[in-house]
């Protein structure tokens, strides 16, 4: 389940070859070029053809400005009909009971925010249901970076986990708009005591990708001093769950993560306000900064 779909997001999201340095000129051709391919479509929603969402899409596709500027387009007309920035809590509230997946209210040391996810605590039958969810999360997420952040962490604990959660219909919807929609947002995916035959697959496919996608994703085991040592140089400790091998003694608590998330909802309401009269982004006077060659321990663009 939630291995199949990181593994597919990582491989989708891989480049052709080596991550070509580009100039900042030489990067704003680029944007241009990808924002000229997308026309009007592209005042829909300003934010999305931004020059920093620009570049995550050419990234995405190895700086190739035709496929680029398709997968845009693509996430364009999806987020005009799917509209994901406006649901809203009420909408999906019950998904979020067992805490399977939630935004952590603490962040990685680089700044990045923190998405738990525990497919073992799976809750309901719902495709819909569970995909709106997944989606509520992601955008939650985005609208929690810090200034200069552009990733955020997984962390994927495999407590209850089994075969039988394994859901193909659930995998294939979510590694479809994760990998589609949501391009260069995965710094780290930590996956926390999961099956050892995961870690096998992944030491079978290594050769085949590359070194900067095969360090997105770290294997932890609670018994292993090794392997947890990888969760004190990305988190402090003080503000880790116990489940985590953290010291915070506080658990996931629904209510308490209701009332942030209720909060956010009205933050994020008043921004999708302002959003409709931003001016277009091509006025925008922004530096585009490329990601450094190995940014899987760092969310930041240097």
């Amino acid at each position: 389940g939630i291995f199949h779909f990181l593994s597919m997001y990582l491989f989708k999201s891989k480049s052709s070859g080596h991550d070509r340095v580009f100039s900042f000129p030489e990067q704003q051709v680029k944007i241009n070029e990808v924002r000229s391919l997308i026309g009007p479509l592209s005042n829909e929603l300003p934010s999305l053809c931004s020059d920093d969402s620009i570049l995550r899409y050419l990234r995405a596709r190895n700086w190739n400005t035709k496929k680029a500027s398709k997968m845009l387009k693509e996430s364009l007309e999806w987020r005009l009909d799917y509209k994901p920035e406006a649901i809203r809590w009420e909408e999906i509230a019950h998904e979020a009971k067992t805490g399977k997946i939630y935004r952590a209210n603490y962040a990685d040391k680089f700044g990045r925010p923190v998405l738990v996810m525990r497919p073992g605590f799976q809750n309901t039958n719902s495709v819909k249901g569970q995909i709106k969810y997944l989606v509520y999360c992601m955008e939650n997420a985005i609208h929690n970076l810090g200034e200069g952040v552009e990733q955020m962490v997984w962390l994927i604990d495999f407590q209850g986990w089994s075969m039988g959660s394994i859901s193909l219909k659930v995998t294939r919807e979510t590694a479809h708009i994760l990998q589609d929609h949501y391009p260069e947002r995965l710094g780290l995916g930590i996956l926390y005591n999961p099956p050892k035959m995961f870690q096998s697959f992944w030491m079978i496919v290594r050769p085949f990708i590359e070194a900067k996608t095969y360090k997105k994703v770290k294997f932890v085991y609670s018994d292993n001093p090794d392997s947890q040592k990888i969760m004190e140089e990305l988190f402090d400790l003080d503000k880790l769950e116990p489940g985590f091998g953290g010291r915070n003694p506080v658990k996931f608590d629904y209510n308490e993560f209701e009332k942030r998330m209720l909060e956010d909802d009205k933050k994020f309401s008043a921004c999708i306000t302002s959003e409709k009269n931003m001016i277009h982004p091509q006025d925008q006077h922004i530096v585009a900064i490329p990601q450094p060659l190995d940014s899987s321990l760092s969310g930041h663009r240097t």
